[in-house]
């Protein structure tokens, strides 16, 4: 099953938001794109990671699922020099959930954004 919802950012290419196999959804990555306002610009490293969490979010919800069922995550960053900024935003929106996680710093990515994150989220409870 593919997942399409409005509150995240459109696919710019030939790929969904999500697909949902089995237990489990896989998000594309998401870049801080506000779905509301795409021509906004995105803002510093901190918004950016907010705003592509909640477009993370806001697939899963769209599946059926949230972040606290994400079991690996994905985070690339344009600088590894805004990791301590990104993991600050992560942590605490994320909480005490811990999904299995990686970092890569990738250079520039599309338009100049600083992160792009993709998931992976169980259906049901995280064991």
């Amino acid at each position: 099953n593919f997942v399409s919802t409005p509150n995240a950012p459109t696919p710019a290419g030939h790929y969904s938001q999500a697909v949902v196999h089995g237990d489990f959804v896989f998000v594309s990555g998401q870049l801080p794109i506000d779905p509301t306002d795409p021509s906004r610009p995105p803002g510093n490293i901190e918004d950016q990671t907010g705003r592509a969490l909640a477009n993370v979010s806001a697939i899963l919800i769209a599946a059926g699922t949230s972040l606290d069922h994400v079991v690996q995550i994905t985070i690339y960053v344009s600088d590894v020099n805004l990791w301590v900024n990104v993991n600050a935003v992560y942590s605490r929106i994320m909480g005490d959930h811990r999904p299995a996680r990686a970092i890569v710093p990738t250079g520039e990515l599309k338009h100049g954004m600083l992160i792009e994150i993709q998931a992976i989220a169980a259906l049901g409870p995280v064991s």
